[in-house]
Parts: C-alpha cells; sequence; structure tokens
C-alpha cells in the first residue's frame, strides 16, 4: 500500500501535468475560457427560469424584488431566460469545437472534415482481422490496398531473401533481410508521400552506399540498437504511424533452395539461394527451406488463429509465397484457422518460375507443397487488355482451373497491366468475406 506521502506527490504531479494546458502557444486557453462562459450564461439562464417559477409563491415576492435589479431588466422574464440559455449552450458548443480542432489540428487532413475523418478511423478500427502472406511488389500492392478498409492487418513475410542490398546487410550484418518488410511498412504508412518515399530512397553507386536503401539501413540500425530484429520492425512501424504490423515468418536464418528441371538435362539440379532461382533456365519442380523445420515467430501463429481473413498472394510462386508456407508451425496454424482462407493468383507469368502456367499451374504448385484443400476461393483476374512486356503472359483460366472455388474479376492496372489494382483488389477480397460472413465490426 502507498504512503499518504506518496499519494500526494502523485496527486501535485498530476495537478502540475493539467497546469500544463495553460502553457502559452497551446491554443488551448481561449476555448476553455469560452466554454466555462457559455456554462456560466446557461446557469444564469436556468436561475432566471427557476426563479420565475419561485415567483409564483408568496415567501419568493421579497427575494425577486432583490434579484430583478440583474442585467437585461428591460427584457421580459421569459425572453431573458431564453437569451442565456441560447447564448450559453452557443458559447459551450463553440468552445468544444475550438477546443477539439486545437487538439487535433495536428493531425488532420486539410483537405477532409473533421467528422469525415472520424468516422472513417472509426470503420477501419473496427474492421476485419486481416493476415496477408508473401513478398515483393504484389504484396505491397495489396496492403496498399487493404488499409483503406481496415487497421487490424498483419503481413507476414519470407526471410529467404539473399539478393540485393537484404542479401548484402544479411551476409555483413548477419540480421534477417529487412527488404520486404521495409517495402510493406511503407505500404502501410499513413504519410506515403514522404516518409514511406524516405524510407525507399536507394544510394546510388557514387556515395559509397551504392545498392544500399535508406530503409534497410535504418531497420539493420534499430536492430543493432534495440538488440533485436523484431523490436527495430516495430519500431520502425511506429516512425512511420503504421496502422497494422509487419512480422517475419520467422526468427531463424533460413535458405531457400530449389530443384530444377533444365532442358536436355536428365536429373534435376539443385539451386542455393532465393536470388538465384529465377536466373536459372528450366522449370522449378519443388523448393526447400534449410534448415527444414524452422519454429514460426510465435506472433504470426497468433495473429493467424484470430484472423476473420487470411490472403496468400499475390507474389512471386516458388521465392516469396511458398518459403512462408514451408514454415511447418505456420502451414499447421493455417489449416486450423477458421478464418476464410484466399489465395491471390498473379495476374501475369514471372519469368524463370512461373512461365506458360495457368490458373491451375500455380493451384497444383502450392498443393504439391502444402496439401489440397487449403484455400476456400481462389481469386482470379479475368480481364485480358493491355501490352505486356517481352517473355511475359497472361494467367488464364484455364480448364483445369473449374474444379477449384475460382472467383473471376477485372483486378488488373490499367497502367501496369502485369499487375493489380490496389483498389480493386481490396474491394473484391472484402466483398467476398462480407459475402461469407457479413460486415464485421458493426
Amino acid at each position: 500500500m502507498k504512503q499518504p506521502s506518496s499519494w500526494i506527490n502523485a496527486f501535485k504531479r498530476e495537478a502540475l501535468g493539467m497546469l500544463r494546458w495553460l502553457v502559452p502557444g497551446l491554443g488551448v486557453k481561449r476555448w476553455v475560457g469560452l466554454v466555462l462562459s457559455g456554462i456560466t450564461l446557461l446557469g444564469l439562464g436556468l436561475a432566471y427560469f427557476l426563479l420565475d417559477l419561485y415567483r409564483t409563491t408568496p415567501d419568493g415576492q421579497s427575494l425577486l424584488l432583490v434579484l430583478d435589479v440583474a442585467s437585461l431588466r428591460f427584457f421580459p422574464r421569459p425572453v431573458r431566460v431564453a437569451i442565456f440559455l441560447l447564448l450559453g449552450l452557443g458559447l459551450i458548443i463553440w468552445g468544444l469545437w475550438g477546443l477539439n480542432r486545437a487538439l487535433l489540428n495536428p493531425f488532420l487532413r486539410k483537405d477532409r472534415r473533421l467528422v469525415d475523418q472520424i468516422a472513417d478511423f472509426r470503420r477501419r478500427e473496427r474492421g476485419s482481422r486481416t493476415v496477408v502472406l508473401g513478398g515483393g511488389h504484389g504484396m505491397a500492392t495489396l496492403l496498399r490496398g487493404l488499409k483503406n478498409h481496415t487497421y487490424n492487418l498483419t503481413a507476414i513475410v519470407t526471410v529467404a531473401d539473399d539478393g540485393g542490398s537484404s542479401g548484402r546487410l544479411r551476409q555483413s550484418l548477419g540480421i534477417l533481410p529487412p527488404g520486404d518488410i521495409r517495402n510493406f511498412l511503407a505500404a502501410l504508412s499513413n504519410d506515403e508521400a514522404l516518409l514511406a518515399q524516405l524510407f525507399q530512397y536507394r544510394f546510388n553507386d557514387d556515395s559509397g552506399l551504392g545498392g544500399h536503401s535508406f530503409g534497410n539501413l535504418f531497420i539493420s540500425a534499430l536492430a543493432d540498437v534495440t538488440g533485436s530484429f523484431e523490436e527495430a520492425v516495430a519500431e520502425s512501424g511506429r516512425v512511420l504511424s503504421v496502422h497494422g504490423r509487419v512480422l517475419p515468418a520467422t526468427l531463424h536464418d533460413v535458405r531457400l533452395v530449389a530443384d530444377v528441371q533444365i532442358p536436355n538435362i536428365v536429373n534435376q539440379v539443385r539451386v542455393n539461394g532465393e536470388s538465384k532461382i529465377p536466373e536459372m533456365p528450366g522449370r522449378v519442380r519443388r523448393v526447400y527451406l534449410e534448415p527444414n523445420n524452422p519454429p514460426a515467430f510465435p506472433p504470426v501463429i497468433q495473429a493467424i488463429l484470430a484472423a476473420d481473413m487470411i490472403v496468400i498472394g499475390p507474389g512471386s510462386l516458388y521465392t516469396s509465397i511458398l518459403p512462408n508456407l514451408l514454415v511447418p508451425d505456420l502451414l499447421s496454424a493455417l489449416r486450423s484457422s477458421r478464418a476464410l482462407k484466399m489465395y491471390v493468383v498473379n495476374i501475369a507469368t514471372q519469368p524463370g518460375e512461373t512461365s506458360a502456367f495457368g490458373v491451375s499451374d500455380h493451384i497444383a504448385a502450392l498443393e504439391e507443397h502444402t496439401g489440397s484443400d487449403l484455400f476456400d476461393v481462389i481469386v482470379c483476374n479475368n480481364r485480358y487488355e493491355g501490352k505486356l512486356p517481352v517473355g511475359v503472359d497472361w494467367v488464364n483460366i484455364d480448364d483445369k482451373a473449374e474444379m477449384y472455388p475460382i472467383y473471376g474479376a477485372d483486378l488488373l492496372d490499367v497502367d501496369r497491366p502485369w499487375r493489380h489494382d490496389s483498389e480493386k483488389l481490396a474491394k473484391v477480397l472484402m466483398d467476398i468475406l462480407y459475402e461469407r460472413t457479413g460486415p464485421l465490426g458493426e
């Protein structure tokens, strides 16, 4: 039990904290004074009203003679009551409105009304608990759209990346690759216009940091300062004002290995390293993690089991999506989860991984690694318009795909038809969820 002096000290601290609201420059005192003036006028109006009732009693006559010298005597008493009540209420409303503006202005967007922003925030705050698994630009696109529907987002990221800036930092500092995590934090940021662009900034070759992005270096430095990679990711999310979480699938140092069937060679060739797999000519037959049984990051399991909707993809099939599903605990949690599970098929093929693949080929490759009946819905693009890069083809809904629960829709980005449109994709996924479960959080 606290000693009396402790309570006194705590009271002093709270009182001093309250007095800080009176510091000049906060823009708060004027509105507080306006509210107090309104309360005073409202009290006077109510007093006149009660006195008007009291004057009907014999004992109230002498008292009214004394109080009748109040202001506005030249108005009839009912008019004075109305004036004070209306003025009081008006000043209170005006003062509260101004106080809210003074407190919230630093956090408001200038192009939207306060009530709209609050309503939008509450809607997203009550949004569905959504988990997204994958990696690369496709998943960043999806997150950019989903954050407009819900703040309860968890992005689960593969840590098998060993190329580019991430691979160099992984090799030199011994940390998990930060590249995909950086991309997803930027996609979830509320300030993509500046902070996210800074996070994505890549130094040129003449700087001595050639090829490194600022975000990768920032996360790496934070990992050293905080003592853990996961804490560095969490702190980076706070810096970027992220609603949601980005979590590594595992905290173990894993490598991606693939068996590739090369034309005119009988035996399959084993390729070590995520970045080398797409460069190998031939068709990927199977991918593995080394070590092959890494434990999942515990918050990942919790997020999956608590989810309303789980979305896998879009992204590189063998190097972004499957490395997550090859973590045994994570796959078991997926199968145990009662969430609506959807797989988003890529719009276009990816040279080196899925050349000549249709929708059924993508699903078959997933089932070879994870088993059948993992997904409730397969979401595919059914609009094939626009010019694709050389060597890239549409991923068509072929005849074999009809045996799966296919949901086709226009999902392509008109400017870059080989990629998904973030808003279209997010809306389709939320519509499917609401169709199955009804709107959540209402």
